[in-house]
């Protein structure tokens, strides 16, 4: 969409971005449109999408330092008065609080016993092995839970990079690799051995630790796991290096 002074009201109705949101969602539309939503109405001659733009580029397109801007340094920018900075931040604002109420309810990994409990709602009674990894962050919280593959637990199945692909894109600071044995034994396989040491070396080189490992069993009456941590069977720094 070309970027002028002329006025929203000029555009065609599917083009205009309240209708576009309504018509595709929020996903489909542009930080500056979505901005221009927010805006609701230009000044005399330039348009809401034009102010959205400028204030995209005085910030240099950074969302996050616009949402941390104050009421006093929104209004410096052409055309946004008191009124149109302080819906701003409050939309800013809310948003931020989201973001918060969200941490906070993001269930705590810092021991295997949480991690077998958590694990054991989705695994129990499966009739083969499912290889999980849990996305933590700097705080131990659970970001999400990826299923990485379905069978035999083997280095050829349970590759690298199937295992942090979705690390990376999350931008998450630690893994814990979690999976289940249908035959109710718990005890470690030398695959499964090999498979955490191998995964624990191609963490070391993307920046993502492997905390530990979990193994716990798929009959419902079992609530034992295996913690490799516990162990001691984890790699040490050391022998990272």
């Amino acid at each position: 969409m070309k970027v002028n002074s002329s006025l929203i009201a000029d555009l065609p109705n599917p083009e205009r971005p309240r209708e576009r949101m309504q018509r595709l969602g929020a996903s489909a539309l542009s930080d500056r449109e979505l901005l221009a939503i927010l805006l609701r109405t230009g000044t005399r001659g330039k348009s809401a999408l034009s102010l959205a733009a400028d204030l995209l580029q005085r910030y240099e397109g950074s969302l996050s330092r616009l949402a941390d801007s104050s009421i006093h340094e929104l209004g410096k920018t052409p055309g946004i008065g008191k009124v149109k900075a302080t819906e701003l931040c409050a939309a800013f604002a809310l948003s931020a609080r989201i973001s918060q109420q969200e941490c906070r309810n993001l269930p705590m990994m810092n021991n295997p016993a949480k991690v077998a409990s958590y694990v054991r709602q989705s695994l129990n009674q499966r009739e083969q092995e499912e290889f999980h990894v849990l996305l933590l962050d700097s705080r131990m919280r659970l970001m999400r839970s990826e299923l990485i593959t379905v069978g035999l637990l083997d280095r050829s199945l349970v590759h690298p990079r199937e295992v942090f692909r979705v690390a990376i894109k999350e931008a998450c600071q630690s893994l814990i690799l979690c999976h289940n044995h249908p035959s109710g034994d718990i005890s470690p396989s030398q695959e499964d051995k090999h498979s955490t040491k191998m995964l624990q070396k191609a963490g070391k080189i993307v920046g993502i630790s492997i905390l530990d490992h979990v193994i716990i069993s798929s009959r419902r009456e079992d609530l034992e796991y295996f913690s490799f941590r516990e162990a001691s069977l984890m790699l040490s720094d050391k022998e990272l290096e």
